[in-house]
C-alpha cells in the first residue's frame, strides 16, 4: 500500500486518446506505479513510428511506461505482481486480458467501458449506439472478468444523444465522465462504500468492430438511416458515397425538414438523385425521405460547407452513387 492511504497504488492500461482524461484525472489523485500501453507501430502514408495517446501523456507526466506485445508473457505478470497494486485501470487498451492478470491487484482489474451494460459490450460502443439510434448512452464502471465485458457493474451513469451528436462528440463527453466516475468510484473501493450488482441477462448486445465497408453510403435505405451512418461514423472512417467517379465523403448532413424557413420544395426522385442544392444544404433523394448534405469533401480536398462546395459545382440533377 502507498504511505498516504487515501492513495492507491494503481497500474493503468490503456491506448488511444479515451483514455487520457483518466489517465490525468487518476495521476492527480492516487500513484500510478506504471501505465500499459500498446507498441509503437508505424502509422499514416510514411509508415512513421507513432506514440500512443496514452504513452506521449504518460511520458510528459513523468509515468513509468510497458509496452508489452502480449500481458500472457510470465515477466509481465511477474512485473505486475512486484508492483502490489491496489487496482488496475482498464481504458480501451486494446488486448485482452487473461485470467492471470485479472487476479493480481488487490481489488482487481477496472474498466471503464462507454456504454451503458450489458448493451453494446464490445469493440464499438458509441458508433453502435449512434447507428442504432439509442437515446442515451453512458458509462459503466466494471470489474473484469474472463468473459467479453461481463463482469459486476460498480457504477454507471448515463447521458442522452442529441440529434447533431457524433462519434466524436460522444467520444470526448463520455471519456471526460468516464475519468469523472473513476476517481469516484475508486474512492468508494478504498473507503468500503462500493457495491457490485450483476449484469442482467436481458438486453444483451454486442458492438462489433467498425469496418471501413459500412461507411459506404447505400442511398436505397430511408433518409434516417443514412443520417445515423453519417453521424455515427464521424471522424472515422467518415461516411462515403461517389460523384462523377470521384470518392465524395459526407461528414455532416441532416434529415430533410420542409417546415423549416428557406427549405426547399424537394420531391421525391430515385435514390441518389440530387434534388435540390443551395447554401443550406444539398438535397438527396433517399429510398424513404430526403437528406439534406451540409459538409462534405471530395477525394483530396478539404471538407466543405455546403454553400463552399457548391461555389465549384453544380449537382441539381446529378447523382450520387454507392462507393
Amino acid at each position: 500500500m502507498s504511505k498516504n492511504p487515501s492513495r492507491l497504488k494503481l497500474g493503468f492500461a490503456g491506448t488511444p486518446d479515451f483514455a487520457v482524461p483518466a489517465l490525468e484525472r487518476l495521476a492527480g489523485s492516487h500513484r500510478i506505479c506504471a501505465v500499459f500501453t500498446q507498441p509503437d507501430r508505424p502509422a499514416g502514408r510514411g509508415r512513421t513510428v507513432h506514440l500512443s495517446p496514452v504513452k506521449r501523456r504518460a511520458l510528459e507526466q513523468g509515468l513509468p511506461v510497458q509496452q508489452p506485445t502480449t500481458f500472457k508473457a510470465p515477466e509481465v505478470i511477474a512485473l505486475l505482481g512486484s508492483l502490489e497494486l491496489d487496482a488496475l485501470i482498464v481504458v480501451a487498451y486494446g488486448q485482452i486480458l487473461p485470467a492471470a492478470v485479472l487476479r493480481v491487484p488487490r481489488l482487481g482489474c477496472i474498466n471503464i467501458h462507454a456504454s451503458l451494460l450489458p448493451r453494446w459490450r464490445g469493440a464499438a460502443p458509441i458508433q453502435r449506439a449512434l447507428l442504432a439510434g439509442d437515446l442515451n448512452t453512458g458509462i459503466t464502471i466494471m470489474r473484469m472478468e474472463a468473459g467479453l465485458d461481463t463482469g459486476p457493474i460498480l457504477a454507471a451513469r448515463s447521458i442522452s444523444i442529441g440529434a447533431r451528436d457524433t462519434a466524436k462528440t460522444l467520444h470526448d463527453a463520455l471519456a471526460i465522465l468516464g475519468a469523472e466516475l473513476i476517481e469516484e468510484t475508486l474512492d468508494a473501493l478504498r473507503d468500503g462504500r462500493s457495491h457490485e450488482i450483476a449484469q442482467p441477462a436481458a438486453g444483451v448486445t454486442y458492438a462489433e468492430k467498425i469496418s471501413k465497408r459500412e461507411a459506404l453510403l447505400r442511398w436505397s435505405q430511408d433518409s434516417l438511416s443514412i443520417w445515423r451512418q453519417i453521424r455515427a461514423f464521424n471522424p472515422w472512417p467518415v461516411a462515403e458515397t461517389r460523384f462523377e467517379g470521384q470518392q465524395l465523403r459526407i461528414w455532416e448532413a441532416e434529415p430533410f425538414d420542409s417546415t423549416r424557413p428557406n427549405a426547399s420544395t424537394a420531391s421525391a426522385g430515385a435514390p441518389g438523385l440530387v434534388l435540390a442544392a443551395s447554401p443550406d444544404g444539398i438535397d438527396v433523394a433517399c429510398g424513404q425521405g430526403v437528406l439534406r448534405v451540409t459538409r462534405l469533401q471530395l477525394a483530396g480536398r478539404n471538407p466543405l460547407s455546403a454553400g463552399e462546395f457548391l461555389k465549384g459545382q453544380r449537382l441539381v440533377g446529378s447523382t450520387f452513387e454507392q462507393a
